[in-house]
């Protein structure tokens, strides 16, 4: 081994060098950053799916990958929508968890608040009151029904025309994020004033329909054909029907004398 010297006044003047003894390609590579370094902070602990068949449980893992505050935010998201759902606030990455546990509380709180309302109001008229269990499994077919199986259709429809910008998963989240606004509404409709549930349930309608809207219609100006378009009106009707059918079988109970203006469509009274 051979060492060669240097003088002092010629190390001044070259200075302090650094040789890297990394490959080239690491190099070229240091100031990267990985793809999935941002995965903590959009809310998933992984972007990658597992390896696996669609029967198996590590298959649809990453679609529930997320964590509260991201679910919380995107519901929030929901009830003043502007900009596109998927692509910014979902950043391109919708989950599963946040629509099945969204429609899962509205189901919930459509129960428990019509039963709670219900039962306040008979005991303050001494009256007795009995549960009515069928308003759960109602909610429950309504429910469902109208936030996985209307997307599913939609989603069939448009891939039977070629349009393939959304996927299932896209659709789901869209429409179980949007019954987000029911869960407040619910609450709030307790109070024994018809003319107010009626204020409330029309604004849920309008934001959630709006939202709806706003992030289906471009997906369905993407079909060939333009009678695809018409589509909106379509969802637009069922939309209202939904939020109708709400207010008179989980919004209409009375017992006692009603507050305010009476209701013009009242639904059925529960018997004594």
């Amino acid at each position: 081994m051979s060492y060669t010297s240097l003088d002092t006044e010629d190390r001044t003047e070259r200075g302090l060098e650094f040789k890297s003894f990394l490959g080239t390609e690491t190099q070229n590579n240091a100031g990267r950053v990985s793809p999935n370094a941002g995965a903590s902070s959009r809310g998933y602990l992984r972007d990658q799916p597992q390896p696996g068949g669609f029967w198996t449980v590590e298959y649809y893992q990453p679609y529930f990958d997320v964590d509260t505050k991201t679910v919380l935010m995107r519901c929030y998201s929901t009830l003043l929508p502007k900009t596109d759902f998927i692509a910014d606030v979902c950043d391109s990455k919708p989950d599963m968890y946040g629509p099945f546990w969204t429609l899962t509380t509205v189901i919930f709180f459509l129960f428990v608040t019509t039963s709670l309302a219900s039962s306040i109001a008979s005991y303050l008229s001494d009256k007795p009151y009995d549960y009515d269990f069928t308003l759960l499994s109602v909610s429950v077919g309504m429910v469902y029904t109208y936030g996985l199986g209307v997307p599913l259709a939609l989603w069939a429809t448009l891939r039977y025309l070629g349009v393939q910008d959304w996927g299932l998963l896209e659709w789901w989240a869209v429409w179980g994020y949007s019954f987000a606004i029911w869960i407040p509404v619910s609450l709030l409709c307790i109070a024994p004033i018809p003319l107010l549930r009626w204020i409330l349930v029309g604004l849920a309608a309008g934001i959630s329909g709006y939202f709806l809207l706003r992030n289906v219609y471009p997906v369905l100006t993407l079909a060939e054909a333009k009678a695809t378009r018409l589509l909106a009106i379509l969802i637009g009707v069922v939309h209202l029907g939904i939020a109708l059918s709400f207010k008179i079988m989980f919004f209409s109970y009375y017992i006692v004398k009603e507050v305010g203006v009476p209701d013009p469509i009242p639904g059925d009274k529960p018997t004594m």
